[in-house]
C-alpha cells in the first residue's frame, strides 16, 4: 500500500494481474501481459487474453516509446486530489512494440496494438502534469515512474525529444468570449 497524490494506492500480494507492473516499474521496467498461446501482447490487464481466450499469460517486457494515439484534456476534476492539477491531459499511448499488426490474418484494418491510458507529466518533474497546450495526437512519448511505495512505482508518460513519424495534430481549443 501507497500513496498517490494522496490516494492509497493498495495492491495485494495475490493480485497477479496488476502487482508485476508496479514492482517491474520500480524497477525501472515497463511490462505488459503477454499472452502464452498466441504471443500477443496487451496493454489492458486481466485474466484472460481478449483475442484467443486464454488463461495463461506472463509479464513482457517493453521499451516504454510510443506515441500519443489519442487524449483527453480533463477541466473538472472528479478526484479532489486531481484538483491542483487542471486542466490536466489523460493520453492513450500506442507503445512501439506490436503497432498497427493485423489480428488474424486477412484482416488489416483490426489491429491489436498495445495502447496504454496514462497521465502525461512534465519531462523535469514527474510529479506535475505537461501544459494541455503541448499535447498532441503523434508526438513521441516514453515511460518514466513515480515510486509510491517501496516496492513498487506508477507508470507515467511524458514527451520524448524523437520526432513524430508525422505531423502531430491537436483538436482546436475554443475560447470563451
Amino acid at each position: 500500500m501507497g500513496l498517490y497524490k494522496g490516494l492509497d494506492l493498495q495492491v495485494l500480494p495475490t493480485d497477479s494481474e496488476h502487482r508485476g507492473l508496479y514492482e517491474a516499474a520500480h524497477e525501472g521496467r515497463l511490462v505488459v501481459q503477454r499472452c502464452g498461446v498466441c504471443m500477443r501482447l496487451r496493454g489492458e490487464r486481466g485474466a484472460t487474453c481478449p483475442y484467443c481466450p486464454t488463461s495463461d499469460w506472463s509479464w513482457h517486457e517493453v521499451s516504454g516509446k510510443g506515441v500519443i494515439y489519442s487524449y483527453e484534456v480533463v477541466t473538472q476534476a472528479i478526484q479532489p486530489s486531481f484538483r491542483d492539477w487542471l486542466p490536466y491531459a489523460i493520453v492513450l499511448v500506442e507503445l512501439d512494440e506490436q503497432r498497427a499488426e493485423p489480428w488474424r490474418w486477412g484482416l488489416e484494418d483490426e489491429s491489436v496494438s498495445v495502447r496504454l491510458i496514462t497521465n502525461l507529466v512534465r519531462r523535469d518533474d514527474a510529479t506535475l502534469p505537461e501544459d494541455p497546450a503541448e499535447v498532441a495526437i503523434g508526438k513521441r512519448v516514453e515511460v518514466c515512474f513515480v515510486p509510491f511505495d517501496e516496492t513498487m512505482a506508477l507508470p507515467q508518460f511524458r514527451l520524448s525529444d524523437e520526432p513524430p513519424e508525422h505531423a502531430p495534430w491537436r483538436a482546436p481549443i475554443d475560447q470563451p468570449g
